[in-house]
């Protein structure tokens, strides 16, 4: 890494916030944040203190399904009405253009409005470096809010996290140097290796799956979603649209509140296509509540057939988010 490029004077002079590592009270975070939820719902994002919409501007496959210009709008169009948070991955792209490279067109005039999260694919140190550095240049930005480790399939490779030659301890360095403020991983596999991550190490978020809210094939207490909040964790939930694939005949606005209903969970990442997808998903947001008891066990038991699928392809080997609908 540049020195020159990644300066922690850069980095505070650059967001005039905390620097990284650093846990506020939510209190304090909230009286210094540069972010304008415009009303909207909101939420502290575990320990580190930041407060972030409920929902999340997911973008994935969706967003790069639409030409450059049209995203570009929905972009501008979510932040003005309040949705900063803004998650992306290196890996993310269509046939002519990475996710990250389209974001960083508008995010260099935003960049202290903006919670920006991506993410890392790679496990070896020398690998991840590259792709943290390719996310700069194409984000346009010298530092990034939150890094996740991106989709993690099994305890064998989260046992190596933390490996001298691991992913992890580049993450560290780059934390130490203020390059990126909080680091967090994901998943849509394995519930047990979601758990691993997050008991054996020190991470802010878990971005997981919707499905791994299931009852039932295992003691509640030793789900991640509940070990990760009882740590601290920020939790954050994907996938929360896509029961529809396997259920038909459900709301798109009654899965937003029942995945926002869900005691542990922070926030949803909602994939974004069309500004009218992002209107509704604003006007789901602005009206919510969470939903009663009554109605989210009957819900679950209305995504049972989801639950138990087989076929869903974040489930199955080789699957990086991204290459289907988010």
């Amino acid at each position: 890494m540049k020195k020159k490029d990644f300066t922690r004077r850069n980095f505070i002079k650059t967001t005039g916030t905390v620097t990284a590592g650093v846990v506020l009270a939510p209190s304090a975070a909230c009286s210094s944040s540069p972010y304008d939820a415009k009303g909207l719902p909101t939420a502290i994002l575990g320990k580190t203190g930041v407060r972030i919409p409920r929902l999340i501007m997911g973008l994935g496959s969706r967003f790069m399904a639409v030409d450059e210009d049209k995203g570009l709008r929905i972009l501008e169009t979510a932040l003005s009405k309040g949705l900063y948070y803004w998650d992306t991955a290196a890996s993310y792209q269509n046939a002519e253009q990475a996710s990250e490279e389209r974001i960083g067109k508008i995010l260099k005039s935003v960049r202290s409005q903006v919670f920006l999260s991506s993410k890392v694919g790679e496990r070896k140190a020398d690998d991840a470096k590259r792709t943290i550095e390719t996310s700069l240049k194409r984000l346009q930005t010298d530092y990034i809010d939150l890094y996740q480790i991106h989709s993690v399939t099994n305890e064998d490779e989260v046992k190596q996290f933390g490996a001298a030659d691991g992913v992890l301890p580049v993450l560290r360095k780059y934390q130490e140097e203020g390059v990126i403020k909080y680091i967090g991983f994901t998943g849509h596999t394995s519930a047990s290796a979601m758990k691993l991550a997050a008991e054996m190490y020190d991470f802010d978020t878990m971005l997981i799956a919707l499905n791994h809210q299931e009852q039932g094939k295992q003691p509640f207490e030793e789900q991640p979603v509940p070990f990760a909040a009882k740590k601290g964790m920020g939790v954050l939930a994907m996938k929360v649209i896509r029961p529809r694939e396997t259920v038909h005949g459900l709301d798109p606005k009654e899965l937003v509140e029942y995945a926002l209903s869900l005691k542990e969970v922070t926030a949803a990442v909602i994939g974004t296509d069309s500004l009218d997808v992002l209107n509704k998903n604003i006007a789901t947001l602005q009206s919510f509540k969470p939903l009663s008891d009554e109605r989210m066990q009957e819900l679950r038991a209305t995504l049972d057939p989801f639950y138990r699928s087989n076929d869903l392809p974040w489930m199955q080997p080789g699957y990086q988010d991204g290459m289907h609908w988010a």
